[in-house]
């Protein structure tokens, strides 16, 4: 076979092998599920070492203290924008409402066709933000909080999941998939991490079990 037909070939090869993988890639559960990559678990543990551990407290919480949801662009508010990333094939009206659509939860597995079906889940809840620390910010940095789409924050998933969730931290309540439970705890020390929130005793005891099996 001369060398550059043989070459060619290859080139051929190596196209289509990369064509498989990225398709493989966009049609996987997970690809589905796009929250912002969290920090590594080296890095997580680092910050967690870092974090204040005090007793929270509730008092004075309220959920209209943390405005949401805001526009974000257009017609498009922050739960629609969530909406929009993390589904696949996502159709929208002129007020950007989804009406068609496919979304895979990375909580339990469970993969849905109506954007109804769907909680944009605060993965660091906005009580337990009061409690470690928020109930001393300005309303506008608790609404840059409810509505932050840079940090691995918000995400799209399975209604009654995200109800039973409620405002627990890991130390009673972490993903029924195994699967996605590191990267719930990464995310969740990240995101305590850069707004400056403190973790309870039960809670970073259950982090630093978690983060030490990642």
């Amino acid at each position: 076979m001369p060398k550059l037909y043989a070459r060619r070939r290859l080139s051929i090869l190596a196209a289509l092998t990369g064509l498989i993988a990225s398709v493989a890639l966009v049609n996987s559960p997970s690809a589905s599920a796009a929250l912002p990559t969290p920090v590594s678990a080296a890095t997580a543990r680092g910050y967690l070492a870092q974090l204040t551990v005090a007793t929270e407290n509730r008092t004075g919480y309220s959920r209209d203290l943390f405005p949401l949801w805001i526009t974000i662009s257009g017609t498009c508010n922050t739960r629609e924008t969530v909406l929009k990333r993390d589904g696949t094939n996502v159709v929208t009206d002129s007020a950007c409402a989804a009406t068609s659509g496919s979304w895979y939860s990375p909580y339990d597995g469970a993969t849905w066709t109506a954007a109804s079906d769907l909680d944009i889940d605060h993965l660091v809840p906005l009580a337990e933000a009061w409690d470690s620390g928020a109930s001393k910010w300005t309303t506008a940095q608790r609404q840059g909080f409810a509505n932050d789409l840079t940090r691995p924050q918000l995400i799209a998933v399975t209604d009654n999941v995200n109800q039973a969730k409620g405002d627990q931290d890991p130390a009673t309540w972490v993903p029924s998939r195994s699967a996605y439970v590191c990267t719930y705890v990464r995310a969740w020390v990240q995101v305590k991490y850069y707004y400056n929130l403190s973790v309870d005793s039960a809670e970073k005891s259950a982090l630093t079990n978690y983060l030490a099996g990642c």
